[in-house]
């Protein structure tokens, strides 16, 4: 490669897009570590989008990029690209490089999320900071919007976008895995920029030039009016009107963390708006965007962090306001969870919640909400999770609950609707149940969503001395630096402001312990019941044909796979799987009856309920029995059920009438009508019916010419199932041949 002085930056990009298709992996690396070092900002600010996207791929899925996402710990390249790209790597030498000297970037407004590009198209400026004073307006007018980011934030728009563009993966590449590049770069990221324990290291080129001020305040939602020939000048007058703000010295501590955190948020969640989740409850609207399972488990793992970021908060400043002596981070920390992430976490999680599909992949969905809802996990205090677990809900955290109160009740009833209509008998759906059960059954919980209920209930007229007040949504818009909210200590506005946020003032609210929610739960509950019960005839059935399998397979007839004994489930649903699905059910039944305080009486009524209606569908299956210790016992009116059929078969006076009493006359009674034993005559009237024996198969003359015909067999080389099959068939003819001439013989 050229030395700096001779090359020009035209060059330099065409020799790097050269030796991209021509270098070894290692070799391309070292060399832009090299550039990266050697060259001015002035050179490299050429090459960067392209590098970018070499790296993560474009926006339109054309260029493939590394392939981050299948990636794995045990590829060669592995490390050389996660050295390359950490927090403290070549890549970020190169964004600080940039950002020091203001370079901008754009980005076109068609790939950003759906409500956001739709609502910077109808000319309203987006809540979120990261779009003010971003727009670039080209005389074409607004189809051609673009946004114009500094190094940083393209690089990490590129980088979250990533994760969600559709791309043409190569044959074989469709399976990644939570241990792949692109899922610990974003563990990296989030650690470095929000960090739990001390700041966020200084930028290497930190200096007048390099000072991003914090995003200015959001304006009120100024709709862009008059587009036409005029819309450049009218962009510049309405980026006027907002609010400046002077660079802040302590804001240069974190403004990196909040463009890191609005960048993930918009990019990864930001897909749904409430109106557009509103209508895609027509089944007319067809849905914009699916998200992955591997995309729902990075949004799981940015919900734990933050948690985690939240909750190393010291313990003076949780309790006091803030105050002058709060350091940025701190304030940050504060107000990290409910400003940036509650209300789009929220829509997105209905979305997934309503459109998922009914299979286990919805675990995903299901670990990112419980993962919410249970900040208190993750404090970074070492507690043993049975003890925790028995401990029950720390008080202090009921102002979270009241809060995020539809996090807890909304969702939960979507999952209901979600389980009543999945197979339970299936381990993987019985465990998600068992899972929600679980947490909600925690002690102190289910009192915290009792009383933010109660305080959302509270009648409008405790809130008539705040008349001048409006219920705010979560998305306060602007920097957490701006001029702040007044805080609001009372309750029952909080709730209410947290509510009619998130579902509108019309919202029509169903308790999550009022009457029909109960009812849906005691629903519920028989649904757990009966699966349970399936469960337990799969696993005592699969048990039973274990043992006739050993023994079967002695002929060679024993079946190698168990999982015919229960058509419809899962492969795994056999055997040891079924007898967890039945743990994870009758735990799941324990809990349910904790959290909406079910007694044993009521959970007996409804089991004798279920009990009832099973025993009417099965009557019609199953002859009489009786409930024994080891299950089913047939009754003696249950082993003559099918004694009718046998007797109207004896009577018959046709070749198949004699052919029945051939194999089901009773061999009890002599010719000559003299018993072999005393009996009773009821007894007797018993024996005399048609019926089934196989008592000729105990006797030593029957094993001992079966096993002198299976040697007879292996003499002339048959098998066990070829010598069991012509066993049969000889017994039938022989049986045949008695029917026909069985009465000739007699009288000769």
């Amino acid at each position: 490669m050229a030395a700096p002085a001779l090359q020009q930056p035209s060059f330099l990009l065409a020799n790097l897009k050269v030796d991209s298709t021509t270098k070894p992996f290692l070799q391309r690396c070292q060399e832009l570590v090299k550039v990266i070092d050697d060259y001015p900002a002035k050179e490299l600010h050429l090459i960067f989008p392209w590098l970018v996207e070499s790296v993560f791929g474009s926006l339109d899925g054309v260029i493939m990029g590394w392939n981050l996402q299948f990636l794995q710990a045990r590829s060669n390249e592995y490390n050389i690209v996660m050295d390359f790209l950490d927090p403290s790597g070549p890549m970020m030498k190169l964004v600080y490089k940039l950002q020091a000297e203001e370079y901008k970037y754009e980005i076109p407004v068609s790939f950003l999320p759906g409500p956001v590009k739709a609502s910077i198209q109808e000319g309203v400026l987006p809540d979120c900071p990261l779009f003010h004073n971003k727009l670039q307006f080209p005389l074409s007018g607004l189809q051609t919007l673009s946004l114009a980011l500094n190094p940083f934030e393209y690089y990490m728009f590129i980088f979250a976008s990533s994760l969600i563009t559709p791309k043409n993966y190569p044959l074989g590449q469709h399976v990644s895995s939570l241990d792949n590049a692109y899922f610990v770069l974003v563990d990296t990221y989030l650690k470095y920029f929000l960090p739990t324990e001390g700041s966020v290291p200084p930028s290497p080129f930190a200096d007048n030039r390099g000072s991003v001020s914090p995003p200015a305040p959001r304006a009120p939602s100024v709709p862009f009016a008059g587009y036409g020939i005029h819309s450049t000048s009218l962009l510049k007058r309405h980026i006027s009107h907002q609010p400046s703000v002077t660079a802040d010295p302590a804001a240069q501590e974190i403004w990196r963390s909040e463009a890191l955190l609005q960048v993930f948020v918009e990019i990864w969640l930001h897909h749904y708006s409430l109106e557009m989740y509103q209508k895609l409850q027509s089944p007319q609207v067809k849905e914009t965007f699916t998200p992955t399972e591997e995309h729902v488990l990075v949004v799981r793992l940015l919900v734990k962090h933050l948690h985690a970021f939240s909750c190393s908060l010291k313990p003076e400043q949780v309790c006091s306001s803030p105050s002058a002596h709060s350091s940025p981070l701190e304030e940050f920390k504060r107000v990290v969870v409910q400003r940036f992430v509650q209300q789009k976490l929220y829509v997105f999680l209905q979305h997934c919640f309503g459109h998922w599909p009914l299979d286990a992949s919805f675990r995903a969905v299901l670990e990112t909400w419980l993962s919410y809802i249970q900040p208190w996990r993750y404090t970074g205090e070492n507690t043993n999770p049975q003890t925790d677990q028995n401990k029950g809900v720390p008080e202090k955290w009921g102002l979270f609950v009241q809060e995020n109160l539809l996090m807890y009740t909304k969702l939960f009833q979507g999952f209901l609707n979600r389980v009543v209509r999945i197979d339970l008998v299936n381990v993987k759906n019985a465990l998600m149940v068992f899972r929600v059960a679980k947490v909600f059954a925690q002690p102190n919980l289910s009192e915290m969503i009792q009383k933010g209920e109660q305080l959302f209930l509270e009648p409008e007229h405790v809130l008539h001395h705040r008349q001048h007040r409006v219920f705010l949504t979560p998305s306060h818009g602007g920097s957490f630096l701006s001029a702040r909210q007044s805080v609001v200590t009372d309750g029952v506005f909080r709730v209410k402001s947290h509510v009619y946020g998130l579902e509108g003032q019309d919202c029509q609210y169903k308790q999550m312990f009022g009457t029909e929610l109960r009812g849906a739960v005691l629903k519920l509950i028989q649904i757990i019941a009966q699966a349970r019960q399936t469960a337990k005839r799969i696993s005592d059935h699969s048990a039973e044909v274990a043992a006739n399998n050993s023994f079967m397979s002695w002929f060679g007839m024993g079946s190698p796979d168990l999982n015919y004994t229960f058509n419809g489930g899962e492969v795994d649903d056999t055997g040891e799987c079924v007898k967890k699905t039945h743990e994870f059910l009758e735990r799941s039944l324990d809990y349910l009856c904790q959290i909406f305080r079910l007694n044993a009486g009521q959970l007996s009524q409804l089991m004798a309920t279920l009990g009832s209606g099973q025993d009417d569908g099965n009557s019609r299956q199953l002859p009489d029995c009786v409930q024994g210790e080891n299950g089913l016992i047939l009754t003696d009116l249950g082993r003559m059920q099918f004694g009718g059929h046998m007797e109207v078969l004896c009577s018959r006076q046709d070749f198949l009438g004699r052919l029945g009493r051939h194999y089901l006359a009773s061999p009890e009674v002599m010719a000559d009508g003299r018993q072999r034993s005393p009996e009773t005559r009821r007894t007797a009237e018993r024996n005399r019916r048609p019926r089934l024996s196989l008592r000729t198969l105990a006797s030593y003359r029957t094993l001992l010419m079966l096993l002198f015909l299976y040697l007879f067999g292996v003499l002339f080389s048959f098998g066990p199932i070829s010598s069991t099959l012509l066993i049969l068939t000889g017994g039938f003819l022989y049986g045949l041949f008695i029917t026909l001439f069985g009465d000739k013989l007699k009288s000769q």
